[in-house]
């Protein structure tokens, strides 16, 4: 029988489960927010917040599943206490419940969504993007190799969702067909008419794809919507001593047991999106003069592309050994994460218009010609960026 949770039934449902003791108290009356996808915010007396969600349940009165790893990952660092250290950079759970897809958090009100402080501050200060890079490569050197927190990854139910990391979706739409016209809106068949004129595009994602070796913890969504920054981020930074993150990656839904270049390259991509969705597109206007006349320019990227990945490099060397590839990687997982952007955009807005052409573009250059595009990405950074890297083989 499915369980829905609402406004109604919320605090019955808390009192229940004896979550009032773990979060202050008892909850008299509270304000609450509801937003999709059963999404309820709620206000505790001790000045406290909470945020509960529910998985919805699909037409067969089942969930997909996606919060259990969310509970995995708490549920591995308290399994292995020599990696606490990474708890600093992870949203604070407080309660799951499986049967019902039902997982809450302390909601911290001290933090904002990273991608709002860019949008609305327009400045991208390259030492937030250091701090993303530090606590991304804290996740990956922490794991690498590990045999047995892989198998703690690889124990699964039967029936739990398998997450492999890496979207496969593309490869399915090398060649058009009748099921393709019934899945695609007419926008759609415009990108994928585009995505088969170029062989190198394809080739160079299958060749990227089918060379994936999984060898440590990987988020597989880190996108700049999946990361919260603390709100007094400069004051934290200032005081050296400090042991509080001024970042927390959160929405692990997706995670697996992955490549870490994906995770890198996801993020390179997210933040060329700020550039590339800020494009002023007209049927006037070539594409070129699109790019020099963006909204937020290139240049004003770079500093924290290059920071993030400096950073990764500087707390986590031993992936230059492991994989002397791994910038060649990151630049065509950035050039996949910006189709897999137009694959959204096509699924939720069903639109693709100059912008994604734009985007097309640009992607084709990060798969197929990953080394040339490094100026592009790092700006004058590249040379200092170029000087970690083993020559590209």
């Amino acid at each position: 029988m499915t369980f829905l949770l609402s406004s109604e039934n919320v605090f019955e449902y808390l009192e229940r489960n004896n979550i009032y003791t773990q979060v202050g108290g008892y909850l008299g009356q509270k304000e609450y927010k509801i937003a999709l996808n059963f999404n309820i915010i709620l206000s505790l007396p001790d000045n406290r917040t909470i945020i509960i969600k529910q998985e919805c349940y699909g037409a067969d009165g089942k969930t997909t599943g996606g919060f259990l790893n969310e509970w995995r990952i708490q549920e591995f660092l308290q399994k292995f206490p020599s990696l606490n250290h990474l708890y600093a950079f992870l949203p604070e759970l407080i309660h799951f419940n499986e049967k019902h897809s039902i997982i809450i958090f302390n909601y911290l009100k001290e933090h904002c969504d990273l991608i709002d402080f860019y949008t609305k501050n327009n400045v991208f200060p390259p030492a937030i993007a250091s701090a993303i890079g530090s606590s991304i490569a804290a996740f990956h050197r922490a794991t690498l190799n590990h045999q047995e927190y892989r198998d703690f990854f690889s124990q699964r139910r039967p029936d739990a969702p398998v997450n492999g990391g890496i979207p496969y979706i593309i490869r399915k739409f090398d060649r058009i067909n009748p099921e393709v016209f019934g899945q695609v809106p007419a926008d759609g068949l415009k990108f994928f008419a585009l995505y088969q004129r170029y062989e190198s595009l394809r080739d160079a994602i299958a060749e990227l794809t089918d060379t994936i070796v999984p060898y440590c913890l990987t988020h597989n969504d880190l996108k700049l919507n999946n990361i919260l920054l603390h709100n007094n981020w400069q004051e934290i930074l200032e005081e050296k001593s400090s042991k509080h993150s001024i970042v927390r990656l959160i929405d692990w839904e997706r995670c697996s047991w992955g490549d870490p270049a994906f995770d890198i390259g996801m993020l390179v991509g997210s933040y060329l999106l700020l550039w590339l969705k800020s494009l002023v597109v007209s049927k006037s206007i070539d594409i070129e003069d699109s790019l020099r006349m963006a909204v937020t320019p290139l240049e004003h990227l770079q500093p924290s592309i290059a920071a993030l990945v400096s950073a990764y490099f500087a707390n986590f060397p031993e992936i230059l050994e492991y994989c002397p590839t791994f910038l060649k990687r990151v630049m065509q997982f950035s050039g996949l994460a910006l189709i897999l952007h137009i694959q959204a955009t096509l699924q939720h807005r069903k639109t693709f218009g100059n912008t994604g052409i734009c985007i097309l573009q640009v992607a084709k250059g990060l798969l197929c010609s990953p080394e040339q595009f490094m100026p592009t990405v790092f700006g004058s950074a590249t040379s200092e960026i170029m000087g970690l890297q083993p020559a590209f083989t």
